[in-house]
């Protein structure tokens, strides 16, 4: 793949812009003004829990008198325009749920620069601010930020949309003992001011700009990778992600040159809702996945893959959202399976299999939400974000490679990769670069639009297989058969396996059962997230109290919205587990990030 000029890049972006279509989740017009650059000058308050300063853009101006920008909670406090900062009128227009204002700034049709003056709320849904108490090493607070999928405009008055992509330099203060960094160029050590500088050449949308501050250290993987953590946790960090590098030159042999210099991870405290966020050149990663064994880095592949997959090539709006993850999921199983073989992707494939079955049947079969292509109009982009864009999309796409072969696929997917390098893209648009580029050259007859716009799994899916789970069946069974669990042939499972084994469990063993296989293996106080989690909700189901006391730790320490989520609905199937996970949540609340809260306050009835 060609190395892209900046230039270059800025100007596809804006032809780009000229053929997207309506972002529905975006005030902005980018047809007739949008945002090219940002620089960002802002300072971090923990005290006041603020962040302030100033968001200043050079915009592509098609002859308007009006540049529209998103904005939620925001304190807009003054706006300028070109490099005299001449003051200009502005118009907070009224809010609307999920998406916040418009911010509608008056400027001549000459006008090249737009400087916002601006703080945050006590709404910034982006934001987590911790005290030292819910860091690792509990000495000083921390702040991270998560901006997918609009909440960007909560820390920053921005044009908040995937389809709109921008460069940006940034200075940010912080206290003097802290760090900060960003989803660009970073820092390995801290200074004595306070004060840090980034830069970002590579045009990207908002949800992908990020910031971090706190007590962190930096220690390299390779030349071109590296880990920053907590002081504590960076030792055990450096050795989980050891395979890094070799990801990612497995990355680039797949397909194509890595167009983002450096790509490193930062390892934030349990409160981060997700797993990972693959922020440019530094993805935002859980302490959950430190297993101890490695055993649990495919989301560092998979956050990789998203280097080219959603960072490279962007879904154009959140109704595209599988474009992002569907072909994400894919990639990171072939850097997975290049690293470790083939059977350790086979168990990737029937989990992830798993949980498509496990959403299909929580959304129901005919449900809209099955689709590939979504139609979230009027609601939270947030709520696509399910397994339907990663599990069925992948599988989607490796069924369009079992058709073609693995060797045309490769050579498509290189050459989507490079066509579209920096640019966004519709699923209509790739449908029919799919059909000029693969299907009709190789006389290739497939149901695209029952996978794209049809609900559940179509009946030419390719159905994963795993030799290795097959084996783990074999041990449930016998145990079923009344063996001792202790019996049972487990030695060398990984992670994955274990899943498997609690996952297929049945939801009517006895206590006594439940009580053989704690003992045997230590489920109830497992150190790895994935098990326990998986136990844990195996509990709920079969009534064993005695992990409850584990469980509700785990509820409050771990904030990553995958666990909670099963976990809590588990419990709420009943009137008395409702009653607990009221209490638990009433504990664990101020410990979630905005993203989690929202989901778990509607599903418990808590008005927020």
């Amino acid at each position: 793949m060609a190395v892209v000029s900046c230039q270059s890049l800025q100007e596809e972006t804006h032809n780009d812009i000229q053929a997207m279509s309506k972002d529905q989740h975006s005030f902005a017009k980018p047809q007739k003004v949008v945002i090219k650059h940002l620089d960002l000058n802002i300072e971090v308050d923990f005290e006041k829990k603020s962040i302030s300063g100033n968001a200043s853009y050079d915009i592509q101006n098609n002859g308007s008198n009006e540049v529209v920008f998103d904005t939620r909670g925001l304190n807009i406090e003054g706006v300028t325009i070109g490099e005299g900062e001449q003051e200009t009128s502005f118009e907070l227009g009224e809010a609307r749920e999920f998406l916040g204002s418009p911010l509608k700034v008056d400027i001549k049709e000459n006008t090249k620069r737009v400087n916002i003056y601006y703080s945050t709320g006590k709404e910034a849904h982006a934001l987590q601010w911790l005290n030292p108490q819910q860091t690792a090493d509990k000495k000083h607070p921390f702040l991270f930020t998560q901006g997918q999928a609009i909440l960007t405009r909560t820390w920053i008055p921005v044009q908040d949309s995937p389809g709109i992509r921008f460069t940006y330099n940034a200075k940010v203060k912080v206290p003097k003992e802290l760090m900060a960094v960003m989803s660009a160029s970073n820092p390995q050590a801290k200074n004595e001011t306070g004060v840090y500088e980034f830069e970002m050449k590579q045009p990207i949308p908002a949800y992908l700009l990020a910031l971090s501050v706190g007590d962190i250290v930096f220690k390299p993987v390779d030349e071109r990778t590296g880990v920053y953590a907590e002081p504590s946790v960076i030792d055990g960090a450096v050795y989980e992600f050891a395979d890094m590098g070799k990801m990612l030159d497995a990355a680039e042999k797949l397909y194509g040159k890595y167009q983002w210099e450096r790509y490193d991870v930062i390892v934030l405290p349990p409160s981060f809702p997700f797993g990972g966020m693959e922020n440019p050149r530094l993805t935002f990663a859980t302490p959950t996945i430190l297993a101890g064994d490695r055993s649990l880095t495919s989301l560092v592949a998979h956050e990789l893959a998203h280097s080219w997959s959603g960072n490279l090539v962007t879904n154009a709006t959140w109704d595209d959202f599988w474009m992002n993850e569907g072909f994400t999921v894919y990639f990171e199983k072939r850097i997975m399976e290049a690293l470790y073989g083939e059977d350790y992707v086979d168990m990737l494939s029937v989990l992830g299999f798993q949980d498509l079955q496990g959403e299909i049947d929580d959304l129901g079969e005919e449900s809209e939400d099955t689709h590939l292509k979504l139609n979230l109009a009027g609601r939270d982009p947030d709520d696509g974000m399910t397994n339907i864009a990663y599990e069925k999309g992948t599988l989607f796409l490796e069924t369009i490679e079992a058709q073609v072969g693995r060797e045309k696929f490769d050579v498509f997917l290189n050459k989507y990769f490079e066509t579209n390098a920096f640019k966004t893209i519709t699923t209509e648009t790739f449908l029919e670069y799919l059909d000029n580029e693969l299907l009709q050259p190789n006389q290739i007859n497939m149901n695209v639009d029952e996978w794209v716009y049809g609900p559940g799994v179509p009946a030419n899916a390719h159905a994963p297989v795993s030799e290795r789970f097959e084996k783990v069946e074999v041990s449930i069974n016998r145990f079923l058969a009344n063996y001792n669990p202790s019996e049972l042939e487990t030695e060398g499972w990984t992670t994955h396996e274990w899943l498997h084994f609690v996952r297929n469990l049945p939801d009517n063993l006895t206590i006594d059962d439940m009580a053989k296989l704690d003992e045997a293996f230590g489920l109830t106080n497992s150190g790895n997230s994935e098990i326990a989690a998986a136990w844990f909700e195996k509990s709920i189901n079969n009534n064993y109290e005695v992990a409850y006391p584990k469980m509700e730790e785990f509820l409050i320490k771990v904030g990553r919205r995958k666990f909670l989520v099963p976990l809590y609905k588990g419990l709420a199937k009943t009137e008395e587990g409702k009653k607990l996970a009221k209490e638990i949540y009433s504990k664990a609340r101020t410990n979630y990030h905005a993203v989690s809260t929202n989901t778990l306050d509607a599903l418990l009835g808590i008005e927020s």
